[in-house]
């Protein structure tokens, strides 16, 4: 809180800081003789006044130095004893107690040599303020008192006042603070109504928060904070927010003391940076620097004097008096070279500790999003494992032609939501650094042609041509990430297929450097579809974005594609590139850096298993899996074929069933109450290490296929699956085990 801290001192310190503005303000406009010098040096204090209270204190140090340099020129020593009392203000707010002494002590001489009462009263005033920074509160009060009767001063007494009632409030005479406060929120001081005013306002909201009146206290910090937001009084501003953070906290109104949170971390690094500290430290060591030489200038004219009438005992104590000016100025430069390292330190502390928090909390947000994707996708695929299975085998039945429709409808519904997900979960991925390429040798060509056939059927139902152009200087075989490159290829084309119609698409590869091992590649898939605008290119990588609304409803999509291929290129330390204009078509183009390793790579032909050309008859099979839906599923598909099979409702009743009955292969689901499929696929092996055992999961493949095959797993199929990638998946396991065993 605002409040004034009661038991240690460097808090203490803290919480007055404000002192200093409240008691430098009364100083400021209070010439003492109307000559034409004088109004002028007033003029300049005022502007000190007024960079004072909007805490700018360099602007206010350089307003006041110029009033000194006047006050020198002048015969009168008033105006210097008041630049010097001001002086010693503004080094206490700025923290340099050392500083403020000097200009102390420099009055305290000076009023030896005047009668001066109101100068004099400020410098009590000054004294006040050193006891109270030393915990002396009742030796600062008497010497308050003592500066209340040397003069009447309207400017000067609201201060003292304004200052007495925070000493009270310290010391919990609450009723004694509470009537000062009251007095001057209707105050008609003539330089510093609303800065007194706002001050009050504060006051009696810490008063009423230490009296447990929360409602009261938040409603005196709005009016202060209203004041000080009209009038510029950043520092005021920010105390008031900083209590409003802490007073609605206690009410329990948790948006509102949010807000005055981020008020107040607004303020801190607008007005209260490096800065602006080391400007302002700067600023009050050359005006005290130039106040010491000017000193040692005046000493040095008196010696030459003395020297002349040979007064050699004044000329000593002169010099030694000069000596110790320099010695005072080197220790003043030391002590600000210190004190700049300390706030500099402090503040790059806190800026540090804010950026820290702010990194925790967006790692924090990345963990909770990627945990909710993973499962929202997880609960996704089992339900739609059994829409899409169910169609397959409704479709299989030979249904009616009106019911084909809609069952073909229904299948293209899952297929597009299965799609959907994997998009999801693709960016998901790669947002969360859990994706990277991998480095295996393949064939470049063979990945593009392959990206080509695949597509030809969505290019045959647009009319249009699709064509590889592709440079055979490339060399054949390379070091990469095969997978992901056709990713991107099947984003990029299928994205160019579905904008245009009756048209071309073409594919490119060349070959822009080949330097050793490294070569260097440029890719380019270019249409003469609809084209993209400009104002439609800034936002077409981002997620779920396609243009426009129109763009969407017409041509379908989920508006991923885009930014999948723009992540997985970032893996390749690529960027996407594109060149557009409406009716003209669209080119997509990219630039890969590869290795080549033709030395290393040997010709293999896949073994390419059809699954219908397998005789599936007669085979026996175990499916464990809890969800009965999914078991009948299953089953059919299996049936199908005309295999037979048993089925396990956990992971207990597979590895009894496996020990009782040779099966030909297992399909073991892994999320299972009980024993969970990878449990139970450990124990099948301590018995039987030869059957195959495929697991079928509704999580990411990418994210637990090592820890399925480390369990013992041959093979592993995220549900829902296509029959045909099912089927052969059987195939491949049950003939790779025959195989082997023959051999």
């Amino acid at each position: 809180m605002y409040r004034i801290a009661k038991h240690n001192n460097p808090p203490l310190r803290n919480k007055l800081i404000v002192f200093a503005i409240l008691l430098f303000a009364f100083n400021l406009g209070l010439g003492q003789d109307s000559t034409g010098q004088s109004q002028t040096i007033n003029s300049y204090q005022r502007k000190a006044l007024r960079f004072m209270h909007m805490d700018d204190l360099g602007a206010a140090l350089e307003a006041l130095n110029k009033a000194a340099e006047l006050a020198e020129k002048g015969e009168n020593i008033k105006p210097a004893i008041d630049n010097f009392n001001k002086f010693g203000f503004i080094n206490l707010e700025l923290g340099k107690r050392e500083n403020a002494i000097f200009y102390i002590d420099r009055v305290a001489r000076l009023l030896k040599s005047v009668q001066y009462p109101y100068g004099e009263a400020v410098h009590k005033y000054l004294m006040a303020r050193l006891k109270l920074e030393e915990n002396y509160p009742l030796q600062a009060m008497e010497l308050i008192d003592e500066a209340t009767k040397l003069s009447n001063d309207k400017n000067l007494t609201n201060n003292l006042q304004m200052s007495l009632a925070d000493i009270f409030l310290f010391l919990d005479r609450f009723d004694d603070a509470e009537k000062i406060y009251n007095s001057l929120l209707v105050n008609s001081d003539d330089l510093e109504r609303f800065y007194l005013e706002a001050k009050a306002n504060l006051g009696l909201a810490n008063l009423n928060f230490e009296i447990s009146n929360l409602e009261k206290s938040v409603e005196y910090g709005e009016r202060a904070l209203q004041i000080a937001n009209q009038n510029n009084y950043h520092k005021l501003a920010f105390q008031a927010n900083e209590f409003l953070t802490t007073g609605y906290e206690s009410l329990g109104q948790y948006d509102r003391s949010l807000l005055h949170l981020k008020n107040l971390v607004k303020v801190k690094d607008s007005s209260f940076t490096i800065e602006k500290v080391k400007e302002q430290t700067k600023t009050t060591d050359r005006i005290t620097i130039e106040q010491l030489k000017n000193l040692t200038s005046v000493q040095e004219e008196k010696i030459e004097k003395l020297s002349q009438s040979e007064n050699r005992a004044e000329i000593t104590a002169i010099l030694t008096s000069a000596f110790l000016t320099i010695i005072s100025l080197l220790a003043v430069s030391l002590y600000r070279n210190n004190q700049i390292k300390i706030r500099t330190n402090d503040l790059l502390q806190t800026k540090n500790s804010e950026l820290e928090k702010a990194r925790d909390d967006a790692i924090s947000a990345m963990k909770a999003k990627s945990n909710f994707l993973s499962t929202v996708t997880h609960e996704l695929r089992t339900p739609l494992y059994a829409v899409t299975g169910l169609t397959h085998i409704l479709l299989e039945e030979n249904p009616a032609a009106h019911q084909k429709e809609h069952l073909k409808s229904l299948k293209f519904s899952g297929d597009y939501l299965l799609n959907f997900i994997n998009d999801i979960l693709q960016i998901n991925k790669i947002d969360a650094d859990k994706v990277e390429p991998l480095k295996v040798e393949f064939k470049l060509k063979n990945v593009l042609t392959d990206v080509i056939d695949s597509l030809q059927q969505n290019a045959v139902e647009q009319e249009t041509k699709l064509i590889l152009n592709y440079d055979n200087t490339i060399p054949m075989n390379m070091l990469g990430d095969p997978l992901k490159l056709s990713q991107i290829f099947i984003n990029l084309v299928g994205n160019a297929l579905k904008f245009t119609k009756n048209g071309n698409v073409d594919v490119m590869a060349k070959l822009i450097r080949h330097e050793g091992e490294q070569v260097k590649i440029h890719f380019e898939v270019k249409d003469d579809g609809i084209g993209i605008s400009e104002e439609q290119q800034k936002k077409i990588f981002d997620s779920f974005e396609q243009g426009s609304i129109q763009i969407n409803r017409e041509y379908g999509g989920t508006g991923l594609g885009l930014t999948i291929v723009k992540s997985l290129l970032g893996l390749f330390d690529s960027k996407i590139q594109l060149e557009s204009q409406p009716g003209f078509g669209s080119r997509f183009f990219f630039e890969i850096e590869f290795k080549s390793e033709e030395p290393k790579v040997v010709e293999v032909t896949p073994n390419v298993i059809d699954p219908e050309k397998v005789d599936f008859s007669g085979m026996h099979l175990l499916i464990v899996e809890d969800n009965k839906i999914n078991q009948v599923i299953t089953k059919k598909m299996l049936v199908k074929k005309e295999m037979t099979c048993d089925i396990a409702n956990n992971g207990f009743e597979a590895v009894d069933k496996a020990k009782e009955t040779s099966y030909d292969c297992i399909l073991m689901d892994i999320h299972m109450p009980g024993m969970g499929g990878t449990e139970a696929t450990m124990e099948i092996r301590k018995f039987n290490k030869e059957v195959p055992i495929i697991a079928l999961t509704a999580i990411s493949m990418e994210d637990s296929v090592e820890e399925f095959i480390n369990a013992g797993c041959n093979d592993v199929v995220t549900k829902p699956f296509k029959p045909e990638v099912f089927y052969e998946k059987i195939a491949e396991n049950i003939i790779k085990v025959k195989t082997a065993s023959q051999a």
